[in-house]
Formats: C-alpha cells, structure tokens, sequence
C-alpha cells in the first residue's frame, strides 16, 4: 500500500513495517490489518500512538517513532508483577535512544529510562532492556542476562535478529519496522498479545 500500512510475514520472523506517511496508526490497528478477525477488548484498550517519521529535517527523524513504538510494544506487553512505573535500562551506546529520556516520556508513559553499561545491567531491575550498537555476542550477552527474568528485550543493532532479543528493530530511509522474536518470547516470563505473537512463526537464532 503505498504510503500506507505495509505488515509481511517472511518465514519464521514477523515485519511489520510503518511508513512515514502513515499517522496514527497504533500497534492494535497494524495487528488488525494481518488479522480480520477484529480487535481483542484487551488489544483495544492500548494506547493509539501514532507511528510516522517526522520531517527528514529533524536532528535524529527515529528518536520520537521509536520512542513511540517501545510505548506501543509495552502496552501489549504483560509483566507477573507489574510496578507503577516501568524502568527502562538503555544499554548504552544508543543512536537513536533519546526521545526515550525525556521527563515528559516518563510521565506520559510511566516509563522511567535509565541508562547502563553491559556490565552493570545485569545488576538492574529492568522491565524492558533496551540493547544500543555493540557487537551481536554483547548483546548476546545482555539479554542472557535477562533470560530467566521478567523484562521485555529490544534490540537497536541487530536487524538480522540474532541477538536472542524479543524485539529487532530495523530502520529504512522512510520507515521504522520491528521483527518479534517468538522463540525469545517464549522463553521469556513476559506475555506478549496472542495477537502480535501470531504473527510470525517463531525466529531462532
């Protein structure tokens, strides 16, 4: 669709892709384009984000779609005990982590980032671990850090998926997509929305 929504399914990993001109669209409505079957109350009741690049004149144009998009995913996302507030370990260094950051983020989305070093994330209490550019085996490492713990794992740097995260997000001149990672998922003590989950057939890395 041009200038649309665009959501493949490609083997075992799950896109979903949203291209700039696309405004308004949150993640309950890209899951309901794939799915006919309609949207779940619980599905419904997530906030609608809007997801579109802004304009290419903008210091970093991914900073506020990606921002936007980790609300989207934690919003579908269901910790055993979930605090008031969510913290949000960055694993620094992140290219396009600051729209995260912002005092008004965590206010309008009760997530509080922090940021971390490989080395010493492993000693936080994370409910989402957002992994930045290193090596695959350093992110391999982070998130087998997180293996056995209730966090939800993004990964900035690894569109090809192989850093065991939940989530890989992949950046294009006009777009900003994400493979979901159901191996990792299901591994995970997080739930994520049967309906993002069926997406894709699981990706093993």
């Amino acid at each position: 669709m041009k200038g649309g929504l665009l959501a493949i399914i490609m083997g075992s990993q799950a896109l979903v892709r949203v291209r700039r001109p696309v405004v308004g669209i949150a993640l309950a409505i890209i899951v309901a384009a794939v799915f006919a079957g309609g949207v779940a109350p619980e599905a419904a009741a997530a906030p609608r984000t809007e997801v579109g690049l802004p304009l290419a004149n903008e210091a970093n144009p991914y900073e506020q779609p990606v921002a936007r998009m980790v609300t989207l995913l934690a919003s579908f996302t269901h910790w055993p005990d979930r605090p008031e507030t969510l913290r949000l370990c960055l694993v620094q260094p992140t290219d396009h982590a600051g729209g995260l950051t912002s005092v008004e983020f965590a206010r309008e989305t009760g997530i509080l980032a922090t940021s971390v070093t490989p080395r010493n994330v492993g000693a936080m209490n994370c409910q989402i671990v957002y992994v930045g550019r290193m090596s695959i085996v350093e992110q391999r490492a982070v998130t087998d850090a997180f293996r056995d713990r209730p966090a939800l794992t993004v990964a900035e740097n690894d569109p090809a998926c192989r850093s065991h995260a939940m989530i890989c997000l992949l950046f294009e001149a006009d777009s900003l997509s994400f493979r979901l990672n159901i191996d990792a998922v299901s591994r995970s003590r997080v739930r994520i929305d049967p309906r993002v989950l069926r997406m894709g057939m699981g990706a093993s890395q």
